[in-house]
């Protein structure tokens, strides 16, 4: 086949060591819950020996921490909690100095509208891909099979070109749009998919589309995942009516990697021999224990969950604990004078000013009119870079958002885990 033997060649120059990881991956979802624990002990031990040897900020932050003498999982109390802010502020020193033979950079805005580029080495991220392929296995989704994606691109001519010719390469397509003309021609694409994953919203656009227009059905969807937002129960019968599979859910962030991935029977069970979950005042509190290049330790994601007891078991047979919901990831829509948009759109805008022109900027969002935004920043902006900020708006909404920019506004700190768009629609 050969779609599988390019997704194959791309893999393996991209990602060596991927193989590697699925399978151990595959033996481990056999594990106990004992036999989880204790590799998570052990990970978690060589990872904090090795950020206190090689990384500034830990260095000192675990300058009293003797993690030799570490016994248990609870140990980890003892380790401080990594804000948002301290991943931001530190963003240098938290780097190891460590001769990595392969690196990406990673980038990533966060919900609250703060920008993030970091490093992250091959073992990392190919450990974060083989733990998505090993979901996918659990639902018989090979990646490499036709899928449709809900998700984002660049609008310069040459992005859209790469994106095209990298969504080619791995048998995918993609929409990003809520205009109809773009759904109803990805809905008859989809007649030949075998998957559907990206925006749980759009996903549920597309399904309404189908189902309200009466269009033809896709008959060979095995798995609609769901990221990025929150899954709505109303969206979940108006999806399975369409594509004839529930929709189920990936939750995970670019720094804390993949946290849980759903199985058939409804359960979100942690990936355990990926991160440690703790849950604090209902707060998720994370610790990727494959990453090296950018320790993540303790780190609070700024998402409210609800674990699991640890004696619920899931009749999949699988041991690894389970996360009984996510409320910290609503995904809203923006109302346009005629049509309607993500809420991400916002993402994107701020991580390609990010990317592409280095400014860095923290936003709030706000929504009272339909057709009408107010952007709130807290730095103070040049013409150049107002100008730039306004391009990237108009490529993602034209002139069917009016809006206004406000330099200079300072975030109001709350409880409540801080918004990067808020609407009263």
């Amino acid at each position: 086949m050969l779609h599988k033997l390019i997704f194959q060649l791309g893999e393996r120059l991209r990602n060596p060591s991927i193989r590697k990881w699925l399978t151990f991956l595959k033996q481990s979802e056999n594990w106990s819950i004992n036999e989880l624990e204790a590799y998570q002990l052990q990970q978690l031990k060589e990872l904090v020996a090795f950020a206190k040897e090689h990384s500034d900020y830990y260095k000192e932050k675990f300058a009293a921490i003797d993690v030799a003498s570490f016994s248990s999982l609870t140990d980890i109390e003892q380790l401080p909690l990594l804000s948002k802010q301290d991943v931001l502020q530190h963003t240098e020193t938290i780097h190891t100095k460590h001769n990595f033979e392969k690196v990406f950079t990673a980038t990533t805005s966060g919900s609250s509208g703060d920008p993030l580029v970091y490093q992250r080495e091959e073992s990392a991220d190919s450990f974060n891909r083989a733990s998505i392929f090993r979901g996918y296995s659990w639902h018989k989704v090979q990646p490499w099979e036709r899928n449709g994606y809900f998700w984002g691109f660049d609008f310069s001519t040459v992005k859209r070109f790469k994106i095209k010719l990298l969504d080619a390469l791995q048998n995918r397509f993609r929409v990003f749009d809520y205009k109809e003309k773009a759904f109803k021609k990805f809905v008859k694409k989809l007649q030949r998919a075998r998957y559907i994953h990206g925006y749980s919203s759009m996903i549920y656009q597309s399904a309404k589309l189908i189902n309200d227009k009466n269009l033809p059905k896709p008959k060979h969807i095995k798995m609609v995942k769901g990221t990025s937002e929150k899954i709505y129960d109303s969206y979940k019968e108006e999806i399975e009516k369409a594509f004839g599979v529930p929709i189920i859910s990936e939750y995970g962030a670019a720094e804390t990697g993949i946290i849980a991935f759903e199985c058939t029977e409804g359960a979100m069970h942690i990936n355990m021999e990926g991160v440690i979950v703790e849950e604090i005042d209902h707060q998720i509190v994370v610790t990727n224990l494959q990453m090296k290049t950018f320790p993540i330790i303790r780190y609070q994601l700024g998402d409210y969950i609800d674990l699991a007891s640890k004696q619920k078991k899931c009749t999949c047979g699988k041991a690894h604990y389970i996360l009984e919901e996510v409320t910290g990831r609503i995904g809203e829509n923006v109302y346009g004078k005629k049509e309607i948009y993500p809420s991400l759109y916002f993402y994107y805008i701020f991580k390609n000013l990010a990317t592409k022109h280095n400014i860095k900027l923290t936003y709030q969002i706000i929504q009272k009119e339909k057709g009408i935004l107010i952007f709130n920043l807290e730095e103070h902006l040049t013409n150049t870079n107002e100008k730039k900020l306004r391009q990237e708006i108009h490529s993602y909404f034209a002139n069917d958002i009016t809006y206004t920019i406000c330099p200079n506004v300072t975030k109001k700190a709350g409880k409540q885990k801080t918004k990067s768009f808020i609407s009263y629609l």
